[in-house]
């Protein structure tokens, strides 16, 4: 069987709710995984691809709150729709604060809730997008050697190449052989490409 590219991952104890949701989701052509708790979905083996959770608030054992901060402890990122009966102003911005997408209270709109759960995977792909090019921007700049990390730090801290030899106490010439590679390397085609991505690196030296 192949890997869904997308999942959308449904935790509530009422069967007959979780029965009706699936129906509802899988009628919208998404793939739907059901729990009867917050325990049996933190122990399931999820696929890795973009997903989001739809969760009731109101729950034996761990509520949606706390499968949320569970979630949120063990990195893992995935956008939240909290659903329930009995929803209350601080407790929804309590959700929202932390990161939900959206609160429902029962009963609800299935455009509301399709809805919903479109944006909710629309932020999680682009989550994913972000991750993975800034994953292959580590790898490009941990192909730099040494001298190259260290010339980059100052090229996009805005010193001129002599002033950059002077502080490396080497010749004006050298620092440009650095700064070439550095470009090449670092697939960037401009000194402000290359400065946004030192920036993404977190490599920039804070301005005094």
């Amino acid at each position: 069987m192949s890997k869904p590219d997308t999942i959308v991952f449904v935790v509530d104890d009422d069967p007959s709710f979780r029965r009706s949701v699936e129906r509802l989701l899988r009628m919208a052509g998404h793939d739907v995984q059901s729990f009867a708790s917050a325990q049996e979905f933190l122990k399931s083996s999820r696929p890795d691809v973009t997903a989001c959770l739809v969760t009731d608030l109101r729950m034996p054992g761990l509520n949606g709150l706390d499968l949320q901060q569970e979630l949120a402890r063990s990195g893992w990122q995935i956008p939240i729709v909290f659903i329930t009966g009995h929803g209350d102003v601080p407790t929804s911005v309590r959700a929202m604060k932390a990161g939900a997408i959206e609160f429902l209270t029962k009963p609800f709109r299935e455009q509301v809730f399709l809805d919903a759960i479109g944006e909710a995977l629309k932020r999680d792909r682009a989550r994913r997008e972000q991750a993975e090019k800034l994953g292959r921007l580590r790898l490009r700049y941990r192909s730099l050697t040494p001298r190259e990390h260290e010339v980059m730090i100052h090229v996009v801290a805005g010193m001129l190449n002599k002033q950059i030899a002077a502080e490396l106490n080497v010749v004006e010439k050298t620092v440009k052989f650095h700064r070439a590679n550095i470009m090449a390397k670092m697939q960037a085609d401009s000194l402000a490409k290359l400065v946004r991505m030192a920036a993404d690196l977190g490599v920039l030296r804070p301005t005094t």
